[in-house]
């Protein structure tokens, strides 16, 4: 078992999420029940066959004892290992309001995770406005920092907003694969693991975001946070490559 599955749950009040209310035809809802239920399968299916490597779990646990909550961030690529990896735990996830974002929004919470679709009329800010509930009430929340169309492996704003707003810590995380089929039509060059591939977490320290914060603070934490997560993806590249191209001894 990983420390993700044995770490202890952060108690939750009474919370629910605003269900999506986009009207769907009967044709796209029979697709997002389809595909949604194919992709938690998947998902089930993969996620149990890999074998996990975690690197940096301190880094969780003192984002733990801050006692506010925690925003974790990570580039889009990396959805499928890491909805994996942190499942069931209610993880607020913000998603978009259209028809992709709905069987996301489904397939993650078949596998123990909330979805802040916001307002149709206010998309990202209803939804950082459901994330900030959440984590009031005990939930932590989750960002790909450059969803959800890019450009890819750039990070954006909105961990850091909802950090300033909440005190929540910031924890940023990479998921490596050894071995995985990437969708290179895909703008984020989505990569799905291989079944009973090995995999790895790398966890970086928290990163705080005082209430004051001004705007010229908000682009020095913006800079930081795209420093760790580069820094963390090319630990995660230094890891996946083979064995004798490490520098291993």
């Amino acid at each position: 078992m990983t420390p993700a599955e044995t770490a202890p749950r952060a108690p939750a009040t009474e919370f629910e999420l605003t269900p999506n209310r986009r009207a769907f035809t009967l044709p796209q809802r029979l697709k997002i029940a389809i595909a949604s239920g194919a992709g938690a399968a998947a998902v089930w299916l993969l996620g149990r066959s890999l074998r996990w490597e975690v690197h940096g779990w301190e880094n969780w646990e003192a984002a733990r004892r801050i006692g506010r909550g925690m925003i974790y961030a990570f580039w889009h690529r990396e959805i499928f290992p890491a909805t994996w990896f942190w499942r069931k735990r209610g993880i607020v996830v913000m998603t978009s309001q259209n028809f992709d974002g709905e069987y996301i929004a489904r397939i993650i919470e078949r596998v123990g995770y909330g979805a802040a679709r916001g307002s149709s009329s206010r998309g990202a800010v209803g939804a950082l406005a459901e994330m900030k509930k959440a984590l009031l009430a005990g939930r932590d929340a989750a960002f790909t920092t450059d969803g959800p169309r890019g450009p890819r492996f750039v990070a954006k704003l909105g961990p850091l907003l909802l950090a300033r707003m909440t005190g929540a810590a910031v924890l940023c995380f990479h998921v490596a694969l050894r071995r995985g089929r990437v969708f290179k039509k895909s703008w984020d060059l989505h990569k799905i693991p291989y079944p009973f591939s090995c995999a790895a977490v790398f966890i970086a320290p928290p990163i705080l975001v005082p209430p004051e914060t001004t705007k010229q603070g908000l682009a020095a934490r913006l800079a930081e946070l795209q420093a760790v997560q580069e820094g963390l993806q090319k630990r995660g590249e230094e890891w996946s490559r083979p064995a004798g191209s490490r520098g291993d001894r």
